[in-house]
């Protein structure tokens, strides 16, 4: 633990109130998984959250106050302090809350039973709901009802996914009761945002395998809802092709080999990632080749358009071919524009060189410089 969460937690004590680690912290501490957000849950009250974080010398921020929320900061390090909640009301998108003394009322109103874990600062897990039971045998189950927790938020429907990509086990398939749920609200798909859609699906993707939730994404006909025309075969090929070369994952590669109609505007990629996402379809599907993407747009997106070219024939990738990538995306084109001026000036001179590169780029890079500004005009 570190002292600025310990921090946190001694000053909310002091006065008497309870205080935990809870969701992602602690399900990824369990698993020995990378612990990113610490998040807390305390029977304290907002007000009271402030006060005591103010006396210990902390800096409280209230951050998402009307929701319970006070992010505490210590030693520079931001925490977020929520206090117990339950749901009075919900609409699929936003629930109305009312704070709670009961840690049992707090873990009930939460997505699934491995985020519903909590650990006190000595550690000692706190499993109101038995989720250890689940964690341990890695199975992603919605807490209580599966259909009232998604009509909460349908989101969940997505999150489902994601946490079965990230930390079910694959040979033991999915819930029947989380499938049968979500097979029975796709309409509400339709509410979500395409930023809390697209924030959830680069998550998922990010994932070492995602091969076997979006397969069951297509078969409940959740990906025909937020991705129509998608195809999720491809991926397990592109996936299969990334552990031959020993790959990390790269989402917008596979974002690209899933397909789809308008997925950069149903996804609401920036346009950085809108850029990387045609940038690797143009050169996959033969628009760009393959050295020209390398050179000019890096040999990481000429990689991901390989992948996906072997994906479409089913074959498997040639490393020999990763290495002419990495090669061509290192090289420096030999002639620059004062070397042909003034022969060549205006539109004249922007088509000679795009000549000239076109040529380099098809001989391998292997033209000298000479022997590119020997090559007739066109």
């Amino acid at each position: 633990m570190e002292p600025s969460a310990r921090a946190v937690c001694d000053a909310i004590m002091m006065g008497g109130h309870q205080i935990y680690y809870v969701g992602g912290c602690v399900r990824n501490a369990l698993l020995g998984a990378p612990v990113s957000d610490v998040d807390m849950s305390t029977s304290a009250t907002p007000n009271q959250v402030i006060e005591l974080a103010t006396a210990a010398g902390l800096r409280p921020v209230p951050t998402g106050i009307d929701h319970g929320t006070i992010t505490v900061v210590a030693d520079g390090t931001p925490y977020e302090v929520t206090t117990f909640r339950r749901d009075v009301e919900t609409d699929g998108r936003r629930a109305v809350v009312a704070f709670s003394d009961n840690i049992y009322d707090d873990a009930r109103r939460r997505d699934f039973t491995m985020n519903a874990l909590y650990a006190d600062v000595d550690g000692a897990v706190i499993d109101p709901l038995d989720g250890m039971a689940d964690l341990r045998m890695r199975r992603v189950r919605f807490i209580d009802d599966a259909a009232q927790r998604i009509r909460e938020d349908y989101l969940r429907i997505l999150r489902y996914f994601r946490f079965q990509a990230w930390y079910g086990d694959e040979h033991a398939g999915h819930d029947a009761e989380a499938l049968a749920a979500i097979s029975s609200h796709l309409s509400g798909l339709e509410t979500l945002s395409a930023e809390r859609v697209g924030a959830e699906m680069r998550k998922l993707f990010a994932a070492q395998d995602p091969v076997m939730a979006l397969s069951a994404m297509a078969r409940t006909g959740v990906l025909r809802v937020i991705l129509p025309g998608a195809d999720a075969r491809f991926v397990q090929l592109m996936v299969h092709g990334e552990g031959m070369l020993g790959l990390a994952p790269d989402w917008i590669g596979r974002l690209v080999a899933l397909g789809g109609k308008g997925v950069c505007k149903r996804l609401r990629l920036s346009n950085a990632e809108q850029r990387r996402y045609d940038i690797i379809q143009a050169a996959a599907y033969g628009e760009k080749a393959l050295l020209e993407t390398a050179f000019e747009e890096g040999a990481a997106n000429a990689t991901q358009a390989y992948l996906i070219q072997c994906a479409l024939a089913e074959t498997p990738p040639d490393p020999a071919r990763i290495t002419t990538l990495t090669h061509a995306a290192a090289q420096v084109f030999p002639v620059v524009a004062n070397d042909l001026m003034p022969g060549f000036i205006g539109p004249a001179l922007g088509a000679r060189l795009a000549q000239l590169k076109a040529a380099w780029i098809a001989s391998g890079f292997t033209l000298t410089k000479a022997a590119l500004l020997a090559l007739p005009a066109p």
